[in-house]
């Protein structure tokens, strides 16, 4: 089975803790665009009704339009559950997300989000965050030389990169800079994700420590839910 199928797998298994009612935070990126398909078609047949979706990108929002999910902007309320991919899981449940550029987004729905569900295929579950990828940083345009220069500064050995797309920098929804940090190893996700936002310019980080309530990993060998 492909990779693209176990994706597809994971995400329509999410949307089986999608109840009728409902205010769905709508992820960004490969795997979470298979849910979002989904639950635009469980509104269609009518298997779920007053769905209210929230979604993390423009390209989210193109999508659930296209498939006829009502959308709305995120409110003090939050969202009722969120589904979206990662890019790496630890065993405790941290990801690095953000592969999509739409990690504050992200960030901002999760966090306010009762339930936070992460599906993935079984190639993103790592020992340790930084295993295979860099952590995606949003920054400001203005002064985005120097705010590199002090995330470079974090740790030893880290590169920094500002993500590029044919030759032009990639621009954030929020109008921002991407800047991709590739550690050795990160032995304290959520220490670093402070020492990084303290940077100013720093708008957000891919680190997303303790925002996963469950995953849902899909493998060769079937379905997995890991809860934290």
């Amino acid at each position: 089975m492909n990779l693209e199928a176990l994706k597809e797998q994971a995400a329509i298994k999410a949307l089986d803790y999608v109840e009728t009612g409902m205010t769905v935070g709508l992820g960004t990126g490969s795997t979470a665009k298979h849910a979002i398909i989904e639950l635009g078609k469980r509104i269609k047949t009518g298997r779920l009704a007053e769905i209210i979706g929230v979604a993390t990108s423009l390209e989210s929002e193109k999508l659930a339009i296209e498939y006829g999910i009502p959308l709305m902007e995120l409110s003090a309320a939050g969202v009722d559950i969120a589904i979206d991919g990662a890019d790496e899981i630890d065993p405790n449940l941290e990801l690095i997300k953000g592969a999509g550029g739409a990690l504050v987004r992200e960030k901002l729905v999760e966090f306010n989000a009762k339930k936070f569900i992460v599906v993935a295929d079984h190639t993103k579950l790592v020992p340790y965050l930084g295993y295979k990828f860099a952590v995606p940083v949003e920054i400001m345009q203005w002064g985005a030389r120097a705010t590199m220069v002090k995330l470079a500064d974090i740790a030893p050995q880290v590169q920094v990169r500002l993500r590029m797309k044919d030759g032009v920098s990639v621009i954030s929804d929020n109008g921002n800079l991407i800047a991709d940090c590739k550690f050795t190893e990160i032995l304290d996700p959520r220490e670093l994700d402070a020492r990084m936002r303290h940077i100013p310019g720093v708008v957000g980080t891919g680190l997303f420590v303790g925002y996963a309530d469950m995953a849902i990993i899909a493998g060769v060998n079937g379905l997995e839910i890991f809860k934290r």
